[in-house]
This record gives C-alpha cells, structure tokens and sequence, in this order.
C-alpha cells in the first residue's frame, strides 16, 4: 500500500532554507576551475586583505589618538594609581590647615 503525504509549502521552504546555505557554503569553498577564475579569486583574496590591513590601521591610530598604546594591563581596579602621597579627606567638620 502507498502512502500519500502532504507536505505544505511552508515546510517546504523550510527544508530548503536549511539546505540552501550548506550548499552555499560548499560552493564558496570550490577551487578555481579556469585561469580567470583564479584571477579573479586572487584579486578578491588581496582586497580582503587589504581592507583587513586598512582596518587594523584604522584601529591602532583610534588608540594612539586615545592614548592606548602599549599600557599595561589593569589588574582588575578602577582606583587611580597611588602617588604615595596621603591625601586628607574632608568630612563636613571644622577645617584645620594641619
């Protein structure tokens, strides 16, 4: 006996939108077939490399306009660094030039 199942075009086009980028995805990873198509893989290789040169340039002259260059890293205080010097904190009290 045969067994007919109706199948919606909603769930349809669910099981193809599960499918279509791992398709995709294997398609991006093919190897060039014909010498312009290496040309053409080689240039856009260079250009991701070149915007990701061009965007690590562009961060690294954000931090030296922020002062960021080479600090050390914190050890977790957000207290400013202790000149040795005793600070004198003023509580509301009658001021003394002690």
């Amino acid at each position: 006996m045969t067994r007919e199942i109706l199948i919606s075009r909603r769930t349809v086009l669910s099981l193809i939108g599960v499918a279509l980028p791992a398709t995709i995805l294997a398609v991006s990873k093919a190897e060039a077939q014909t010498p312009g198509m290496e040309r053409r893989e080689e240039r856009r290789e260079d250009r991701q490399e070149r915007r990701e040169d061009r965007r690590d340039d562009r961060e690294e002259r954000r931090e030296e306009r922020r002062g960021v260059v080479d600090q050390p890293a914190t050890t977790g205080s957000t207290a400013p660094p202790s000149t040795g010097a005793e600070e004198k904190t003023y509580h509301g009290g009658p001021k003394s030039d002690d």
